[in-house]
C-alpha cells in the first residue's frame, strides 16, 4: 500500500459508539499495514463514551488487556480534506492473531450478519439519509449558527428552503468536494424543519460500504463545520423543543443474476419481503438500543415529532416505522426509520439487516399494514427508556439470533456504564458529552 504524497496517515476501527480509535503513521510505515504490523487492544473497540475501560469488562484484565491485530478493510486510504496537513485515513477491522475475524468490532459483526446473505448468493444494497444540526457551541448553551450573509444568528427552520442552503453555500461546496475526494456519493443536501436542521442522502450501493461511508461522512462533516467556525452535531435532540435528528436506512437484496428479491412485479412487493419485514418487526422492540444507544436518545422519541415510536409497517406512511416506498417494483425496498442521527451505522445496519434475514429463513408474517396516522394507533411501542432498552437487548432470543454474542455481551456492559456515569452529569450539561461524538 502507498500512501504518497501523505507525509503522515491515521489507521483506525470504529468502536461500538462509532468513534474511531486508532494510530497516527508516518507513511514510510503503510508497506507493514497488510501484514498486520499494527496492533491495538480489544478492549480499544469497547470503551465508553468519554473513552473510559469498561468497569469488569473481560477483555481488560482478564485477559491482560491483549492485543487485537488491526487489518486494512477493502476500503483502502481516505483523504482527510479538511486537515490542514495532507493526510490519509485507512480505515482498519479487528481480527485475533489466527485471522478470525473480532466480532466485538461493529464492522466485523456487520460482516458476519452479512454472510448470511451472501450464502444464498444474495448482496443487500442500502442507502442512509443522515440528518444533521448547524450549532454554535462557543457558549454555554448550543445556539443556532450565524447565517453567513447577514451576520445574525438563525432564528427559525426553513423546511426545503433553497435560501437557507444558499446562505451556507461555501460549507456545503466544501462537503461536496470533501466527499468527492473520499469517494462517498453524496446526493441531495435539503434544508430541514429544525433550526439550522439539513439532510444529506447518499447513493444506494453494496451494505457494509453504505455504512462506511455513513461514518466517514460524519467525521467530514465535523471537520468542515468547525473550518466554518461552527460545529455539525448528529445528536438526536439538539434543543429539547425543536426537531431531532434521524438517521433513515433503505435497503433492498439483490439475487445472484441481480434480480431484487423483494420485487414480485406489484406494489405490494414479494413474500420474501414480507418475511423480511416479520423479522424487523419481531426485531424492533428489542433493537431500540441499537436505534437509541445514548441517554439524550430518548428525547427524540416524542409522538407527532416525526420519529417513529411504535412497531409497525406501512405502504408510503412516514408515520411508520418501516416504510414500502412507491415507484417501480424492480426497486422494491423497505425504509427502516427509527434510529437517530446518533447510532453507530454498522451496528444500525448490523441489527436490522440481521432480524431481516432471521425473518426470511424463517419465513415470518409480519402484522397488517398500517394506515392513517400510526401516532394516534394502539401499536406496540418502542422501550420507553434506555435502562428498559438495554435489558430488553441483552436478554431477548430474537436478538441473540441476529447478531453475535459478543457484541451483546460488550454493548450491554457499555451502555449500563455509560448509564451509570451519565446520571452524574447535569441534564443542561450532557451535550457537552455528545456533540461530536456521535
Amino acid at each position: 500500500m502507498k500512501l504518497d504524497p501523505f507525509q503522515t496517515f491515521r489507521v483506525a476501527a470504529a468502536d461500538l459508539n462509532g468513534q474511531m480509535r486508532g494510530k497516527r503513521l508516518p507513511s514510510a510505515y503503510a508497506s507493514k499495514l497488510s501484514n498486520g504490523a499494527v496492533r491495538m487492544p480489544y478492549s480499544a473497540l469497547n470503551v465508553d463514551i468519554w473513552g473510559h475501560d469498561i468497569a469488569n469488562s473481560p477483555l481488560v484484565f482478564e485477559t491482560g488487556d491483549a492485543d487485537g491485530v488491526l487489518m486494512p478493510t477493502e476500503r483502502g486510504p481516505v483523504p482527510m480534506p479538511w486537515l490542514k496537513t495532507p493526510t490519509a485515513l485507512v480505515p482498519m477491522m479487528m481480527q485475533s492473531e489466527d485471522g478470525t475475524p473480532f466480532l466485538g468490532d461493529p464492522r466485523q459483526a456487520l460482516r458476519h450478519v452479512l454472510e448470511r446473505y451472501e450464502k444464498r448468493g444474495w448482496t443487500v444494497m442500502a442507502a442512509t439519509e443522515m440528518e444533521f444540526t448547524l450549532v454554535d457551541d462557543s457558549g454555554d448553551t448550543l445556539t443556532p449558527p450565524t447565517d453567513p450573509r447577514s451576520g445574525r444568528a438563525l432564528f427559525c427552520g426553513d423546511v426545503l428552503s433553497l435560501d437557507e442552503l444558499d446562505a451556507f453555500d461555501l460549507f456545503f461546496t466544501e462537503l461536496y468536494e470533501g466527499a468527492a475526494e473520499m469517494g462517498i456519493p453524496v446526493q441531495t443536501m435539503t434544508s430541514e424543519g429544525g433550526l439550522g436542521q439539513f439532510e444529506v442522502t447518499l447513493n444506494h450501493q453494496n451494505a457494509l460500504r453504505a455504512a462506511d461511508d455513513a461514518l466517514l461522512f460524519k467525521l467530514l462533516l465535523r471537520g468542515v463545520a468547525r473550518n466554518h467556525g461552527m460545529a455539525a452535531t448528529c445528536m438526536a435532540k439538539p434543543y429539547l423543543d425543536d426537531a431531532g435528528n434521524g438517521m433513515h436506512v433503505h435497503f433492498s437484496v439483490l439475487d445472484a443474476q441481480g434480480n431484487n428479491v423483494f420485487d414480485n412485479g406489484g406494489p405490494e412487493g414479494s413474500e420474501t419481503l414480507m418475511h423480511a419485514l416479520g423479522g424487523c418487526t419481531a426485531a424492533m422492540q428489542a433493537s431500540t438500543l441499537i436505534f437509541a444507544p445514548h441517554g439524550p436518545s430518548y428525547d427524540r422519541f416524542a409522538p407527532g415529532a416525526h420519529a417513529p415510536t411504535t412497531v409497525c409497517w406501512a405502504y408510503e406512511n412516514r408515520t411508520a416505522a418501516l416504510r414500502i416506498p412507491g415507484g417501480s417494483p424492480t426497486a422494491r425496498r423497505i425504509e427502516h426509520r427509527t434510529a437517530g442521527g446518533d447510532v453507530n451505522p454498522y451496528l444500525m445496519l448490523a441489527v436490522v439487516l440481521g432480524a431481516a434475514i432471521e425473518g426470511i429463513e424463517k419465513t415470518l408474517s409480519p402484522p397488517a399494514p398500517i394506515s392513517g396516522n400510526a401516532y394516534d394507533q394502539d401499536l406496540p411501542q418502542l422501550a420507553k427508556d434506555w435502562a428498559t432498552a438495554i435489558d430488553l437487548f441483552e436478554t431477548d432470543p430474537f436478538i441473540a439470533r441476529c447478531l453475535p454474542n459478543d457484541l451483546i455481551r460488550n454493548m450491554v456492559m457499555t451502555k449500563r456504564q455509560e448509564l451509570r456515569l451519565l446520571g452524574d452529569i447535569p441534564k443542561s450539561e450532557q451535550w457537552k458529552t455528545y456533540l461530536e461524538r456521535v
